[in-house]
């Protein structure tokens, strides 16, 4: 890698501007005329950047497995210029040196189109901002409230900020981990903002007040499990295990939980610059093994509580949550036992992402029945005079 790159080039900032401005054109034009009406077209638009932004996600995921967060070692560009075809000196001269290092010139063009997608949807965020204060200022009917927006505009702003930090502090483990959270929570912000829009398709979802406090721990629950696997594939810890149900042979392997989930430190190395002992990767590995034998036993408990409800639309619910939590099984038994290929890697994150944008979507369709059955105030009728008795 070239040493003499410096970590922050805002030179071509205008040139990747203008590519996520002309990259958003295209789903901007396909809302404006597929829908008709302020409202209808803000509820496109969301539905749309919810699932660019998914699509963004699973990007980022393969560019992480690709081993190619570092394929442009500065930021926001690749060796100062827009795209690799400007850096094809400096990529050359990295590759010729390690040949398989984290400068090629396919780990390049892979972070860049990561980076342009990410553009793309920041544009498509930032018109969803801009266009829900205009229509909310007009007193257009059914929109939601405009802050919902902004907060989703601070969040991406935030993410470009720690996918910066990603690349210039050389995939440090906590500052990754938060980076794909980070990219969950944009995907949770948008799927209760469509959710949230009043439209065709948006009946309520009636739960018992149990049920709804169960639905949000099993959120609790499912953001900790996410972080745990994230912490687990920006540590590489994956393989730490290669066999399954046991972990290297055994049910109780030996761990150093310590320096494993030390959050202070660079990749492969302890807090104090030390080699990561083999140990620490298999604590990583094997309390994410734990925690999904908790979650799949809340998915499938939180599943049969709908089921009882003897609602259509509770019941569809409670299969989405048991697929998906079949879904992570399948994809990360796989991972295990064939060794992390690449697709189900990537499917084990789609389906975090899956489950993220379920429960969103259920608690905000919870939250609207519990508004929808909330008792009116009775107003005053203008000819009744106050304390005055009626027969």
């Amino acid at each position: 890698m070239d040493t003499a790159t410096t970590s922050y080039d805002l030179a071509p900032l205008l040139h990747l501007a203008l590519l996520g401005i002309a990259l958003a054109l295209a789903p901007l034009a396909w809302v404006a005329l597929r829908h008709r009406g302020a409202a209808a077209r803000l509820r496109g638009l969301t539905a749309l950047t919810l699932f660019l932004c998914l699509d963004l996600v699973l990007f980022g995921a393969f560019t992480r497995l690709t081993d190619s967060g570092l394929g442009c070692p500065d930021w926001p560009g690749c060796y100062g210029s827009a795209s690799p075809l400007g850096a094809q000196h400096h990529i050359a001269a990295a590759q010729a040196v390690l040949p398989d290092g984290p400068v090629t010139h396919a780990k390049a063009w892979i972070e860049m189109l990561h980076r342009y997608l990410a553009t793309a949807v920041g544009v498509l965020i930032t018109v969803l901002a801009v266009a829900t204060w205009r229509q909310h200022r007009r007193g257009t009917p059914g929109l939601i409230s405009p802050w919902w927006a902004s907060a989703t505009l601070v969040w991406v702003c935030l993410q470009g900020a720690f996918g910066a930090l990603t690349v210039t502090l050389k995939l440090y483990p906590a500052i990754v981990t938060a980076h794909l959270l980070g990219g969950l929570g944009l995907l949770a912000l948008l799927a209760a903002q469509s959710q949230a829009f009043t439209g065709p398709g948006s009946r309520p979802l009636a739960l018992t007040p149990g049920l709804r406090r169960g639905l949000w721990a099993l959120a609790a629950l499912a953001l900790a499990q996410i972080a745990l696997g994230g912490w687990v594939s920006t540590n590489y810890a994956v393989l730490a295990c290669g066999d399954f149900p046991t972990c290297q042979g055994r049910w109780w392997p030996e761990m150093d939980f310590e320096h494993g989930f030390t959050l202070q430190r660079a990749l492969g190395s302890t807090g104090e610059g030390d080699f990561l002992p083999f140990a620490a990767l298999t604590a990583i590995h094997f309390t994410h093994r734990l925690m999904a034998l908790v979650l799949l036993a809340a998915l499938a408990l939180a599943a049969w509580r709908l089921w009882r409800l003897a609602d259509p639309q509770a019941r569809r619910w409670a299969c989405a949550l048991l697929a998906v939590g079949a879904w992570q099984l399948g994809s990360g038994v796989s991972n295990v036992v064939l060794g992390w290929p690449l697709v189900a890697a990537v499917a084990h994150t789609g389906g975090a992402a899956a489950l993220t944008v379920i429960l969103s979507l259920m608690l905000m369709r919870a939250h609207q029945s519990v508004r929808a059955r909330a008792p009116s105030q009775p107003t005053a009728h203008p000819d009744l005079v106050p304390g005055a008795r009626y027969p």
